[in-house]
């Protein structure tokens, strides 16, 4: 299958200003321009939606789970997806971090969340009553409000880097 994009990555010095000050803000938080990112800049509303809401909601997320697991979760929605920009993102953290995710051991709670995550990415409309009974009694609403919303967000950055055929950052090492 030809993965040619659809739309071409923004050339950041030669955004327009309001674009700038997006791409200054975000650096400034310590992300880099993914591919993904920078297809997302031709809008700044888009980008803010897509990037700016993930990362609101990852880090609500991560107050509770924390970050070994808020990745792994995610990790999950986009190989279940089979979303290539998203996994090969995943894969260079996991390197990045020392992390070989064929050897792990998952928490139980990690387990439930990666269970979750595969559910969502494969069929998010028959989400098991029976994971939602555990969900329930290893989290309080609020707190699957916010798993549900990131795996909404993941599906969403997902879909928009297939539809566009997004160009996969390269794979480290």
């Amino acid at each position: 299958m030809d993965r040619k994009p659809v739309i071409s990555e923004i050339d950041t010095e030669k955004a327009p200003d309001h674009i700038k000050e997006i791409i200054n803000a975000h650096l400034a938080e310590g992300y880099k321009l993914t591919a993904e990112k920078r297809t997302l800049l031709h809008n700044g509303p888009s980008f803010n939606a897509v990037e700016g809401g993930s990362y609101a909601v990852a880090k609500e997320l991560e107050s509770f789970i924390g970050r070994r697991a808020a990745i792994f979760y995610e990790f999950a929605i986009s190989e279940e997806n089979d979303c290539i920009v998203c996994m090969t993102y995943y894969r260079n953290l996991f390197k990045k971090s020392g992390i070989d995710i064929s050897n792990l051991e998952y928490t139980p709670q990690e387990e439930l969340l990666i269970e979750y995550g595969r559910a969502i990415g494969r069929d998010p409309k028959n989400i098991p009553d029976d994971l939602f009974e555990r969900l329930k009694a290893e989290f309080s609403e609020e707190e699957i409000v916010v798993i549900t919303a990131m795996g909404v967000m993941m599906l969403a950055n997902n879909f928009f880097n297939d539809i566009l055929r997004v160009t996969p950052d390269k794979l480290i090492g």
